[in-house]
């Protein structure tokens, strides 16, 4: 299933050129009826046909205070917009497009008209500046940019920075009726009807960029069956989405977490996404929920730990599921929600290699403290350093296989993620009798102390059960005498005092609910954490001040 079963529709091979060599692939595994995909396949034409199929044209499928389309309608506009990129704009299958911003309609149009094009999608994030949007133009390699009108400062001075790029087209969307070159204006003037590019299954549909916890960020390649082989297997066995529910959530359409919960998988049953008008904060997301009448709700760890206190105040609504995902779930988290909501929140690991979620349970499933059992689709496993299994209950690194795995474009690193064709997500586990998989730390994030292996997230768990405790970070700090010593970085809740005595009730506490040599040696006040813009913590960097300290 890893060779091309049909000829590639992309003429411009800019990607398929730079993929790993074959023996660096990982193995996908397509062992499921529902994981049987045809070997030519247009993703965003194979969404669209599969909703109106079911009956739902006149369903609303993207909603935001200013505009609601239904299915048909959003085909249409998606029509136009590939029609303005290939007919008018001379794109040819293949050629990258650097999509920048934030959630809305235009964005998700945008995309879905990249694709359906038989375009290569780059999507960035909106924070990004000049410098980061450099490095994944020198990547990319775009023929053509569509920029939010809001954004549009760092990219032109990105393009401007790239000889290369200097001279290559730039449309702004989200600009009303105001701007003549504007991506909506161009679109106007095309036909509503369109051929979809006739894409082979294993043609480039996205480049995705990974959000840069480790570093680097780096780009994973996935295709038109990726894209719809994740639709086959969270969405379908774990999330069980219905073309009632609307949905909404946080992370950007840039991060697969994001793309996946909300655009790909609300169109594969059928659902519809709103988008709001200004960036979420807890407690207007709360609100929202309510107004809008959203049923499911994707967002971060941190961000649910901030709405618990609204989420009491003010209700939520008709909300009926809560997905985390993106950084670890602490179970003080999942209570706390759980308390003010009534919600058991489902759980998930995945990865942008890997495209989404593989590791998750459905609420009626939930084993307190595991984020759950494999996805039907995949599998995994806990593995020793030698690649081998290890007995229920040992810690070792996770392994994992499905019908999606890693393929970086041009980057040595690939033979880091893929082994044996196994995908290896840096993440250490424990397993247990059941089939439950327990998250302790990145790989890298385990801390070696005299001895003694500690997962970070652990400690941060432990802490955040201390009623001062809003948010906090824990990392290795090199010692002479120990190898390392656990460091706490702590955010403090308002009206703490940061102090010797706070230290001591930190470190105390700690010391009460886990093993001692477990506990912070030196806790860190700090006013923030470094979080990448999906709200992950970035414990990399924490490293890099526990070293200078």
């Amino acid at each position: 299933m890893n060779k091309i079963a049909v000829p590639s529709a992309q003429v411009d091979h800019f990607v398929h050129d730079r993929l790993p060599p074959p023996g660096q692939w990982p193995e996908l595994r397509f062992d499921r009826p529902e994981l049987q995909l045809p070997a030519q396949v247009n993703a965003v034409q194979a969404l669209f046909e599969r909703a109106i199929a079911a009956g739902h044209g006149d369903r609303p499928m993207l909603r935001s205070d200013d505009r609601t389309l239904t299915y048909a309608q959003a085909q249409a506009e998606v029509n136009r917009i590939a029609n303005a990129l290939t007919v008018e704009l001379g794109l040819v299958p293949g050629n990258r497009v650097l999509l920048r911003g934030g959630n809305s309609v235009a964005m998700a149009l945008a995309w879905l008209g990249t694709v359906q094009a038989g375009l290569v999608a780059v999507a960035t994030m909106p924070l990004l500046r000049a410098k980061e949007l450099g490095a994944i133009i020198a990547k990319a390699r775009p023929s053509i940019a569509l920029c939010d009108v809001k954004l549009q400062d760092d990219l032109k001075t990105a393009l401007a920075a790239d000889t290369e790029t200097a001279g290559i087209q730039m449309l702004v969307f989200n600009t009303g009726e105001s701007e003549a070159r504007s991506l909506e204006a161009v679109a106007r003037r095309q036909c509503e009807h369109c051929t979809p590019c006739p894409t082979a299954a294993t043609d480039i549909a996205l480049l995705a960029f990974t959000s840069g916890t480790t570093g680097t960020p780096k780009a994973a390649v996935h295709t038109h069956r990726d894209v719809l082989a994740a639709c086959e297997t969270w969405p379908r066995h774990v999330l069980r989405a219905t073309p009632d529910d609307i949905v909404m959530g946080t992370p950007p359409l840039a991060f697969t977490f994001g793309l996946g919960g909300l655009l790909v998988f609300p169109m594969w049953a059928g659902a519809s996404v709103y988008f709001p008008a200004i960036p979420y904060t807890p407690e207007a997301m709360v609100q929202l929920i309510g107004r809008v009448g959203a049923t499911i709700c994707y967002t971060a760890p941190t961000f649910y730990r901030q709405m618990a206190a609204f989420a009491q105040k003010h209700g939520i609504g008709r909300l009926r599921m809560s997905v985390s995902a993106g950084e670890g779930l602490p179970d003080a988290t999942r209570q706390l929600w759980k308390e003010a909501t009534g919600l058991e929140m489902i759980d998930g690991i995945g990865a942008t290699e890997m495209f989404h979620i593989f590791i998750s349970s459905p609420p009626e499933a939930v084993r307190r403290g595991a984020i759950g059992q494999v996805v039907p689709g995949y599998e995994a496993r806990v593995v020793g350093d030698d690649g081998q299994p290890l007995p229920p209950g040992e810690v070792g690194k996770l392994a994992v296989i499905g019908p999606t795995g890693c393929k970086y474009l041009d980057e040595p690193r690939q033979t880091q993620y893929v082994k044996g064709g196994w995908n290896y997500p840096g993440d250490a586990f424990r397993q247990d009798a059941d089939g439950y998989f327990f998250y302790q730390a990145r790989t890298d994030d385990m801390i070696i102390t005299a001895g003694y292996n500690v997962a970070g997230p652990e400690v941060e768990a432990s802490l955040l059960q201390h009623p001062a405790v809003a948010e906090c970070g824990v990392v290795g700090k090199p010692d002479d005498e120990r190898g390392q010593i656990v460091l706490a970085y702590v955010v403090l809740k308002p009206g703490q005092a940061g102090d010797a005595a706070q230290v001591k009730a930190l470190q105390d506490h700690v010391k009460q609910n886990m093993a001692p040599y477990k506990y912070p040696r030196e806790v860190v006040f700090v006013t923030q954490l470094p979080r990448t813009e999906t709200g992950k913590l970035q414990r990399f960097a924490l490293r890099q001040q526990a070293q200078q300290h």
